[in-house]
C-alpha cells in the first residue's frame, strides 16, 4: 500500500486529493472534497478531523447516503469480491473472510434483522475486532432506537476514516522519533 506524507497531502491538488483519498469514506468522494477544503493539515490528526468535520456537518440524507454504501459485514458483497479494497481487508483481517457456513448464516440473519431495524447496513469499525466481538456488537446494537443507531454508525464511520488514513499517511511526529 502507498502511503504519503503529510508535506505531500498538503500539496495535493483536490483532484489529488479526491483520488487518492476518496475511497476512505466508503464510495462516497465528496466526503474527501469537503474534507479538503481544511487544508493544509497542521497534523495527521486534523486530516482525520477535517473527514470527521465533513460528514458531522453533512446533511442527513448525505449522511444516510453514506451508510447505505457500506458493505453488509460478511455478506453477499464480501463473498462475491465487490466491496472496495479497504473493506475486503479490514473484514478479512477480522477473520469475517473465513466464516463456517453456520456462522455465514448467523452474520446474514443478523444484517437482515438490523436493516429491516433501521433501514441502513451495520456499520462497525472491524479493525482490531474479531468476529465474536463484532457478533456480540450487532445483538447489542439491535437494541438500539433508530435515532440512537443512526448516530453510533456516523461515529463507526468516523472511526473508519481514522483507521483508513492512519494506513494511507505517515505519521511524521512518530517517525521521527523511532
Amino acid at each position: 500500500m502507498v502511503t504519503y506524507s503529510l508535506d505531500e497531502v498538503n500539496r495535493f491538488s483536490l483532484n489529488t486529493f479526491v483520488e487518492v483519498f476518496g475511497g476512505v469514506a466508503e464510495h462516497t468522494p465528496w466526503v474527501a472534497a469537503v474534507a479538503q477544503r481544511d487544508a493544509p493539515f497542521a497534523s495527521r490528526d486534523a486530516l482525520i478531523e477535517a473527514f470527521a468535520n465533513a460528514l458531522q456537518h453533512a446533511d442527513e440524507e448525505a449522511q444516510l447516503a453514506l451508510i447505505r454504501a457500506h458493505p453488509d459485514l460478511a455478506g453477499k458483497a464480501a463473498r462475491a469480491g465487490e466491496m472496495a479494497d479497504a473493506s475486503v481487508n479490514e473484514q478479512s483481517a477480522a477473520g469475517l473472510d473465513q466464516l463456517s457456513d453456520a456462522e455465514y448464516e448467523q452474520f446474514t440473519q443478523l444484517n437482515g434483522a438490523y436493516k429491516s431495524n433501521y433501514g441502513f447496513p451495520f456499520i462497525f469499525a472491524v479493525k482490531g475486532a474479531t468476529k465474536h466481538q463484532i457478533l456480540e456488537a450487532f445483538q447489542l446494537r439491535l437494541q438500539n432506537s433508530a435515532k440512537d443507531e443512526f448516530a453510533e454508525a456516523l461515529r463507526q464511520i468516523c472511526r473508519i476514516f481514522s483507521f483508513r488514513l492512519e494506513d494511507l499517511v505517515v505519521d511524521e511526529q512518530s517517525a521521527c522519533s523511532s
